[in-house]
């Protein structure tokens, strides 16, 4: 098989949670465990960081290998999900996994993956593990791809934990409160490893310190420890938060005896997209009409991103949006300005939701716009109706932005 087989292989035959949605979710760790051993398990050959949360562990995620690539380290990065191409989900030092690593992996395992069943994230989390060994890298930052507790990254034993926040998403895994989607984040504090917590949240703080205490970890709430903030090339006044828990991660790394100075922390914060390819985060894509798109898909990120929003000068304002079918919208339709022209897509997933149902439930809360085929056609009519002075947002979904991008 060439690359293009091999992914399609990839997402067509296995399980694959943002095509399918739960269908795809596992609530056990056993078949990435027979994976790991299956790998003669690799996860044990690196250093690492998990980064879990329901917003910003992506951004932070980027931050923190940023910031450990201006000290001089090779520094291995999992995220997910990707916005272009898969290889994006697993780079060193900013350079995607290699299209021949790719093939070379399925073909080496394709019998094992075929008989155990894996699902397309198991296979994506040992085929990073795997990379990651093999290249000898001396640390990686692992994001959770979703909750913590059962996620298929969970095996590993990091150098130090970190939760960015806790909001609703996912619910129909994690749980319908706050303290429950806490406890599924909590699940990647160990024992004896230190944890920052991004955000002292009301109703989850308790779940986090119960679970450091329980596990014998050291425990640091970032915002009650970071003063000065300092700036980053990733814009968007809600990327605050994600810098504190980034500056207070890095001081515990110092105190792990990894040689990160001042210079290379600023560094690092300033050439976040430079040194690690990130992309969708209050991307400005154009001026005149200034075109912004963001990845926020939920209650808390949207929140930020709207108060960002209003921020921004302009004549009008153009929103080019589309969900995935689980999405809550009675939660994140009154975020949304009322006084905007809607485009409404359906992106090119199977878990996307019609864009006439997304047209109807904005209908019904007071926001109008059409709806259109494809999320092309949405913003190539934003665009085409949209005055040089005018604004035009893209978002509501990872797939919305990826499609744009």
């Amino acid at each position: 098989m060439n690359y293009l087989d091999t992914i399609n292989w990839m997402f067509n035959q296995l399980p694959m949670y943002q095509n399918k949605g739960k269908s795809a979710y596992k609530e056990d760790l056993s078949n990435t465990l027979i994976l790991s051993r299956h790998l003669s398990q690799p996860e044990k050959k690196f250093k690492s960081i998990h980064v879990a949360g329901t917003n910003g562990k992506g951004s932070t995620s980027h931050m923190l290998a940023s910031v450990l690539q201006e000290a001089g380290y090779k520094v291995g990065l999992y995220t997910s999900p990707h916005l272009k191409d898969f290889r994006e989900r697993i780079r060193i030092n900013g350079e995607v996994i290699s299209k021949q690593f790719v093939i070379g992996f399925i073909k080496r395992n394709k019998s094992f993956f075929e008989k155990i069943h894996l699902s397309f994230f198991e296979m994506t989390v040992g085929m990073a593990f795997d990379y990651f060994a093999k290249q000898n890298v001396d640390i990686a930052v692992i994001e959770v791809g979703l909750g913590g507790r059962l996620d298929s990254t969970n095996i590993i034993t990091p150098e130090l934990s970190v939760i960015t926040n806790i909001g609703f998403d996912h619910m129909q895994f994690l749980g319908n409160t706050l303290p429950k989607i806490a406890g599924e984040k909590a699940g990647i504090i160990k024992k004896n490893i230190p944890v920052v917590i991004g955000e002292t949240q009301a109703k989850t703080s308790k779940v986090f310190l119960d679970k450091a205490k329980s596990e014998s970890s050291q425990i640091y709430f970032a915002d009650q420890l970071i003063q000065n903030v300092l700036e980053s090339d990733l814009k968007g006044s809600y990327q605050m938060h994600n810098i504190k828990t980034v500056m207070q991660s890095v001081q515990l790394l110092k105190e792990l005896k990894f040689e990160i100075t001042d210079d290379h922390l600023k560094k690092g914060l300033l050439k976040v997209v430079v040194n690690t390819g990130l992309n969708g985060r209050w991307q400005v894509l154009q001026q005149q009409p200034k075109v912004i798109c963001d990845t926020a898909h939920n209650k808390e990120g949207l929140t930020y991103v709207m108060e960002q929003l209003q921020n921004e000068t302009y004549h009008k304002l153009h929103v080019v949006f589309g969900v995935v079918s689980d999405k809550d919208l009675i939660s994140i339709i009154p975020l949304l300005p009322k006084q905007a022209a809607y485009y409404f897509c359906k992106p090119n997933i199977q878990r996307g939701l019609e864009a006439v149902i997304l047209q109807e439930q904005f209908k019904q809360n007071g926001l109008k716009g059409e709806a259109f085929n494809s999320v092309q056609e949405a913003y190539k009519s934003a665009l085409s109706n949209a005055s040089s002075q005018d604004l035009v947002y893209v978002g509501g979904s990872t797939f919305v932005v990826a499609e744009v991008l």
